[in-house]
């Protein structure tokens, strides 16, 4: 008959990670012929999707500035480390975008920014929409082409004041043409494999150009580096696996940030034990790359099953 060995917070011994567990025997436990299963999982969802550990955590964006030197600025947005849908990555990046006065606001007095990411769920992909900086005379005349509307009407528009109290600057100007704001993802960042983009991706400037552009991303998003979770046992004896001592996949998908993720396996796949006499059991929760996944909330129950052959 199979003996329960259960993991809890209790047996974590990376607090920084909450994700190596270790369990002691009273004494030394004898494994001449064993195999372990696990029999049930149940952790919560809270392991971040942007971070700096992940090194996915930045983006870079180009705006005109007339009284700038030089005019073409270059402004990095850093996100910090959280659990990240599209609707929430253009929400920090607007955040960012008013604190820089790079945004006008229309006659419902409604922010109006010039690029953004969307998810294209026909092309399975993400697009990212750019859209053309409206020059002073087309603003103060109404015309040119504005993003909330594709019309060219920017009548009773107004341009954004600084307020000091919020950390918010002023319109920095307008430029003596249309531009498109360039976006870029950079090489030395992940953060292009949540969308899909190549490394080092940019939009284009379109300069002179009075059009919206847009982009779909080229490969699948992975917009949750981690969906998939390995379950790792030290000492387990699989010659046909590399890393051998992954004995369960864990899947967060569809699982609110927060949320009890519960496993419970229809069949029990027991993985041979290496021979030996054993102080204790080691366990593991890795991310897609087979690293210590980082896990927020170290409240976790994890049961095993081992069995003499």
């Amino acid at each position: 008959m199979p003996k329960t060995i259960v993991f809890n917070k209790t047996h974590i011994v990376d607090t920084t990670n909450n994700s190596t567990l270790v369990y002691e025997f009273p004494i030394s436990a004898n494994f001449d012929n064993h195999e372990v299963a696990l029999e049930s999982v149940s952790v919560n969802y809270s392991w971040f999707n942007i971070s700096s550990a992940l090194n996915n955590n930045q983006i870079t964006y180009r705006w005109y500035e007339p009284n700038a030197n030089p005019v073409n600025q270059d402004y990095t947005i850093t996100f910090e480390d959280g659990l990240y849908e599209v609707a929430d990555i253009n929400a920090r990046i607007q955040f960012e975008m008013i604190k820089n006065g790079h945004y006008l606001i229309n006659p419902q007095n409604q922010n109006v920014f010039y690029f953004e990411f969307l998810v294209n769920v026909s092309r399975f992909a993400i697009q990212i929409n750019t859209f053309p900086v409206p020059t002073a005379s087309q603003f103060n005349s109404g015309g040119g082409v504005n993003p909330s509307t594709g019309a060219g009407d920017y009548l009773n528009w107004k341009t954004p004041v600084a307020d000091t109290k919020a950390g918010t600057s002023a319109w920095k100007g307008f430029p003596p043409s249309n531009y498109n704001p360039i976006v870029t993802l950079p090489a030395s960042n992940n953060f292009h494999k949540l969308l899909g983009f190549t490394a080092g991706f940019a939009t284009a400037e379109n300069s002179g150009n009075n059009t919206n552009l847009s982009y779909l991303s080229s490969v699948a998003p992975e917009i949750q580096p981690n969906t998939n979770v390995y379950i790792s046992l030290a000492n387990v004896e699989n010659e046909y696996a590399n890393p051998s001592t992954i004995i369960h996949n864990l899947i967060s998908t569809g699982s609110a940030f927060g949320s009890t993720i519960l496993d419970r396996p229809n069949e029990f796949a027991f993985n041979k034990l290496t021979r030996g006499q054993y102080s204790q059991l080691r366990l593991q929760l890795l991310g897609s790359d087979f690293t210590p996944l980082k896990i927020n909330d170290p409240d976790m129950v994890i049961v095993l099953l081992i069995k003499e052959i």
